[in-house]
């Protein structure tokens, strides 16, 4: 998957980390290997713009997504394989994200990983106008930072084992003698 980032806003954010959420979310609802994604971080007063602009809402807003390409799950049946395509773009406004992580007591980087697994979903046609696609789009995105979250542990709990095997084996020799 190809995921270019650009941070336009005053914030300073981990660039690599939003891009790494992004894709398990993009792997985890199946989206094609070669798809494309633009993301990028604007200040208050662009995405206030952005959201009068396409939305002809005032004020900021903490994500947009604009789709692309249509996606159709599965393709067409006359359609040999689906192919890579531009998935879309999402703005986000990681000032307005860090209002709304103050007030929900967590960390700006948990509210940017919620907003960009939300842009995802947008992208991919889900929608939370009804109770009943709020429930559904709601549910999918906190599995899947569910999911992301616990990757990230597997992830730590086995870097944390390389380097106590590492010390282990180094400490018996086992690493000098295999080495010759």
């Amino acid at each position: 998957m190809s995921i270019e980032i650009s941070n336009e806003s005053p914030m300073e954010v981990n660039g690599p980390d939003l891009v790494a959420v992004a894709k398990f979310a993009m792997e985890r609802m199946n989206v094609h290997p070669a798809a494309e994604l633009s993301m990028t971080l604007v200040d208050l007063d662009t995405m206030a713009d952005l959201h009068m602009r396409w939305m002809d809402l005032p004020g900021p807003t903490d994500v947009m997504s604009f789709p692309m390409d249509e996606l159709t799950p599965g393709g067409r049946p006359d359609a040999r394989e689906p192919g890579p395509s531009m998935l879309g773009d999402i703005v986000l406004c990681p000032e307005f994200a860090a209002d709304q992580a103050e007030k929900a007591g967590h960390s700006v980087e948990h509210e940017l990983n919620v907003l960009t697994v939300h842009g995802v979903l947008h992208l991919l046609g889900y929608d939370h106008a009804e109770a009943e696609e709020e429930k559904e789009m709601f549910g999918l995105q906190n599995r899947i930072l569910d999911e992301w979250y616990e990757h990230l542990r597997d992830a730590e709990r086995r870097a944390r084992l390389a380097v106590r095997d590492r010390r282990l084996l180094g400490k018996t020799g086992f690493l000098r003698n295999s080495d010759s």
